[in-house]
């Protein structure tokens, strides 16, 4: 399935990240794509804000992942790779105990770990125009869409 979603203002970005979290359903990985402030960070604050995250949500830049619980305590993994050098720090990292143990994972620099993506995972790659409109593009398995995450 492939679903397009444009996105003019910052004001438009809970509705978009309502329809990607109905998109997503209840597929454990996403991997979201982009230039360097593309709005990756931001997209992924928008999805936790929904998800019903009461913390402040940050880059993990340095730390490579960060963990927020939902109001209801469900694990959300947030990873950012920009800063790995080579594969074996995600190994490390324990980066499949988190893929396959039932947290939702929304990964920042997908490209410099995709061949340990799972299968099934969600892609969102955002394009952003010259006018500072937001174009994503959301391809992967269609799933029967979830009771929260």
């Amino acid at each position: 399935m492939k679903q397009n979603l444009t996105v003019h203002t910052l004001d438009e970005l809970p509705l978009a990240a309502q329809t990607l979290i109905r998109h997503i359903g209840n597929c454990r990985v996403v991997a979201i794509y982009g230039a360097m402030g593309s709005g990756k960070t931001t997209l992924i604050k928008a999805l936790c804000k929904v998800l019903g995250v009461p913390d402040q949500v940050n880059s993990p830049t340095f730390t490579l992942v960060n963990e927020y619980k939902t109001v209801d305590g469900k694990a959300i993994y947030h990873f950012d790779f920009y800063r790995i050098n080579k594969i074996e720090e995600a190994y490390d990292l324990g980066y499949d105990d988190y893929f396959y143990g039932g947290g939702l994972c929304l990964v920042e620099w997908p490209e410099l770990i995709e061949n340990l993506l799972p299968e099934d995972c969600i892609r969102i790659t955002i394009h952003e125009e010259p006018d500072g409109v937001r174009e994503m593009v959301c391809k992967g398995k269609i799933f029967v869409p979830s009771q929260g995450i």
